[in-house]
């Protein structure tokens, strides 16, 4: 007999399948120019040789709260834990440590689940570095862009 997985379960399982990938897009955000939030949507994933992937934004503080506004205000958009108001999110992403912390928005079907994410095993500039010694390999013009952004 098998159990139908709880929300958070399979939220958790996400986060730690993907860590490396989130950690990559929250670091290569900030280095675009100032901090926000990393938003992931399950609801149209794609296959590819690596496997499924998903589509994933960074949306920076400047923008976030008109993002918020028009995203959560969607009739088919509920936000969960907590019922998180559009002002916790901004203040998280106000005062979170874009070194060692992130924080991330995940859509999945109609819901929302908001997470600070924070005493990672791994910071989202080791998740970028870890990415990038990979990239190299094979996409070396995104990795090249992104130091020329750093520097």
């Amino acid at each position: 007999m098998s159990e139908v997985p709880e929300p958070m379960d399979w939220q958790q399982d996400f986060i730690a399948t993907n860590l490396l990938v989130l950690g990559y897009n929250a670091w290569a955000g900030y280095l675009g120019g100032e901090r926000g939030a990393l938003i992931c949507s399950t609801n149209s994933p794609t296959v590819g040789i690596a496997g499924e992937s998903f589509k994933t934004y960074f949306i920076q503080r400047s923008r976030l709260a008109a993002f918020l506004n028009a995203w959560l205000a969607a009739p088919d958009t509920v936000i969960l834990r907590h019922h998180f108001m559009n002002a916790h999110i901004l203040e998280a992403v106000d005062t979170y440590n874009p070194a060692t912390e992130l924080v991330f928005l995940l859509e999945s079907f109609n819901q929302v689940t908001f997470f600070y994410l924070k005493n990672l095993p791994i910071t989202p500039p080791q998740c970028y570095e870890q990415v990038c010694k990979t990239w190299e390999e094979f996409q070396p013009a995104v990795c090249a862009l992104q130091k020329e952004i750093v520097q």
